[in-house]
Parts: C-alpha cells; structure tokens; sequence
C-alpha cells in the first residue's frame, strides 16, 4: 500500500512514479497481473499527492493497458499498433486515461508523464490509424524532448514524422538517433519500405530480426523481412 510517509517530497514522488512505471512496463510486456497492481497503486498515489504528473502517470498506464488484448496474437506474436483491432480496446479505460489526462494537462504544469499521456491518448481517441493526428502527435513529442530528450523519445518521433511529414522528413528525423538504439534499423526498415525502397528495407527488417532485445520481436521482424523479400521475388 501507499501511505503519506515517504512521498512528502517532490523528489521522493519522483522516485516512487519512476518504480510505479518500471514495473508497470515490465507487466505490459508479459504479466497482465503485475500491470495492473501498478495502476492500483498509481491510484493510490494520485489519491494522496497533489501533482498533475502523478495523474499523467495513471492516465498513460490506463491508456497503454485499454489495448493489452489487441496487442498479441493467440500464438504470442505482436500486432503493431497500426493493425490492431480497435474494437477489442477498453472504452472505459481509454474514457477515464483522456479525462485523467486533460485535467492534468488543464492545470499548466507540463511533465514528461503527461506529454507521454497526451500522445498516447491521440493513438487512442482515433477511431481507425488512418485517423490519427499524426501532427499533433509529433507536436507532442516536441514538447516531451523538452523532459526527455532521449534515443528512444527520438526513435519513437522519427515514426511520427514519417506519418506526419512523409517518409524522407521521418528519414532525416532518424539520421538524427544514434545507429546503436535498439530498435532503430526497425524503425529505418519501416520508414525504407514507407519510402519505397523494398529492397533495402527488407535487408534492415532482417538486421532488425537479428538484433532484437526478445524472441517476439524477432519473429515479427522476421515475418516483415519475409513479407517484402516474397513481394519483390513476384514482381522480378
């Protein structure tokens, strides 16, 4: 349980959301249970501690766990978000994570947790991809390099760019992320393909498949280099 000791300042709230957030996503990307104690015990601190950012936090953990039953497979293999089902995400969760975070956005006191609630309340307000506000997203990543200017926040708004922009602008947002992130050929083979280029976008979906963090990843980037090499032996 949470109690009032131990949270009586702004650092040690700091700390606490930094725990809460590690392991909520060591249970999104496995134990269903350990994400959902971390939502639990996210409420209980945003109960206790008056700091939007506490509620950012709870509203991003609420967004992110309204799409835990799209985001696998029955064999365990990932669906991007791009092609998940829209129809097995969590209203109520997704209605809560927006309102959450609009009250705390409303308060003025900008933080990394709501600026990451905020994107990824624009994911979940769209009714289908082709309905996401793809500039407002990467307006919002904008604002969070300002928190966490990290590999990662730049991987991930490369992305954005590239729905935004088109792909040559997602491309030179790239450049800009060090070749060693994890993820990155990933996101370069996807940007590649997005661009036109199969040939090579295919060779980096296989690195990608050779340098993933987890047996996953590396059979969806497995399947998307096997998915482009089929496409271009058809056309030859």
């Amino acid at each position: 349980m949470v109690s009032r000791a131990g949270v009586d300042r702004p650092g040690d709230v700091r700390t606490v959301m930094r725990v809460l957030y590690l392991v909520f996503n060591e249970g999104y990307s496995g134990d269903v249970d350990l994400a959902a104690e971390a939502i639990r015990l996210t409420r209980q601190l945003a109960a206790l501690v008056d700091d939007p950012e506490v509620h950012g936090l709870l509203a991003l953990m609420l967004l992110h766990h309204a799409r835990r039953r799209s985001r696998t497979r029955p064999d365990g293999s990932i669906v991007p978000l791009a092609d998940q089902d829209r129809s097995q995400w969590d209203a109520g969760l997704i209605a809560e994570g927006i309102d959450i975070a609009h009250a705390a956005l409303a308060r003025d006191q900008l933080g990394e947790y709501q600026a990451q609630a905020a994107i990824a309340a624009l994911h979940a307000d769209a009714p289908r991809v082709e309905e996401t506000d793809w500039v407002q997203i990467v307006e919002w990543y904008d604002e969070l390099l300002r928190f966490a200017d990290t590999p990662i926040v730049r991987l991930n708004r490369a992305v954005a760019v590239g729905q935004a922009d088109g792909a040559p602008a997602g491309l030179a947002a790239l450049a800009e992320v060090d070749e060693h992130v994890p993820r990155r050929e990933a996101v370069a083979a996807y940007l590649h393909e997005k661009n036109g280029d199969l040939e090579l976008a295919a060779r980096l979906y296989a690195n990608a498949a050779r340098n993933a963090p987890n047996l996953a990843e590396r059979d969806h980037q497995t399947r998307q280099a096997a998915r482009l090499n089929q496409h271009l032996e058809h056309h030859r």
